[in-house]
């Protein structure tokens, strides 16, 4: 006996021919991607120099680089684990919004991203698979690239940069030695080289706080005087120290129960000597500056 087909219900025609599936928005995200890359579409033009138009000077008014500049930047992911988190779209969706509304009111908006690259966690996994830092940190970079790409978000590419980079931390190192040879000046309310202080004291103008002879004094006492000026400097302090980490931990990385979050090490309060920064010295003219 052959049986008969069954005949398929008629099409409902309220039904829509594509649906909209996860599938097809994200064939139609990635397509866009793609061509805003090719197009450069948030690639920002500088008034001047090797990013500004070549034909700037030749383009109508109009069309020439907006002189309402706008910088927004993203806080720099820190590129320790497999992948991103939902805590960094959470923000970096935010930020892109506001940035894509006054880029399309005529601002010359700067978005930009990098990655904060420096760390204990970077320390820790080279110590336990004994794969140098550098290695793990920059596949990590191309992976949280990859994915921050699929989000689709405004981020000028080629003002990206990890704080690993030589290019950028030989400037932070130089920013150290700036603040380490300035003093701040409490006549005048700013910092000062640390040079025009010691000429000062050779000079007898500016007499010790102690009541010290600075002429009197030995080059190791010199040497403590001027330490106590500068705006970073050398101090003891209670620390919560990680033998197991071999650092000094932030009192938000230590649990209740006393041990380090990363790891699980016991956390010990001790005093250790290291550096730290003039802060306070600048606290009357912080005040001044707030407005009333």
């Amino acid at each position: 006996m052959t049986e008969t087909p069954t005949a398929q219900p008629a099409a409902d025609a309220d039904t829509p021919r594509y649906r909209y599936t996860a599938e097809l928005a994200g064939d139609i995200e990635r397509g866009w991607q793609q061509e805003w890359q090719a197009r450069g579409t948030f690639d920002v033009a500088n008034p001047v120099g090797s990013l500004a138009p070549a034909d700037s000077a030749a383009l109508p008014i109009d069309k020439r680089v907006p002189a309402d500049k706008m910088f927004v930047q993203d806080m720099f992911p820190y590129p320790s684990g497999e992948g991103l988190h939902v805590g960094h779209p959470l923000g970096y969706i935010a930020t892109d919004v506001y940035a894509r509304y006054f880029r399309m009111t005529g601002r010359n908006v700067l978005h930009a991203l990098g990655f904060d690259a420096f760390g204990l966690p970077a320390e820790q996994y080279a110590i336990q698979t004994g794969t140098h830092p550098r290695t793990r940190t920059e596949a990590n970079i191309v992976n949280f690239r990859r994915q921050l790409g699929r989000l689709g978000l405004g981020h000028d590419s080629r003002r990206s940069f990890s704080t690993t980079d030589v290019d950028y931390y030989k400037w932070t190192q130089w920013i150290f030695l700036q603040i380490y040879n300035a003093w701040f000046d409490p006549e005048i309310g700013r910092a000062r080289p640390i040079a025009e202080l010691i000429a000062e004291f050779d000079a007898g103008t500016r007499p010790l706080a102690d009541g010290r002879d600075w002429s009197a004094l030995s080059a190791g006492e010199r040497a403590d005087v001027v330490d106590g000026h500068r705006l970073v400097y050398l101090s003891d302090s209670v620390v919560n120290w990680c033998p197991g980490l071999g650092t000094v931990l932030a009192n938000e990385e230590v649990t209740a129960d006393g041990r380090s979050e990363r790891g699980n090490f016991p956390v010990f309060r001790k005093r250790l000597r290291q550096w730290m920064m003039r802060i306070t010295a600048y606290s009357d003219r912080l005040l001044e500056d707030l407005d009333v």
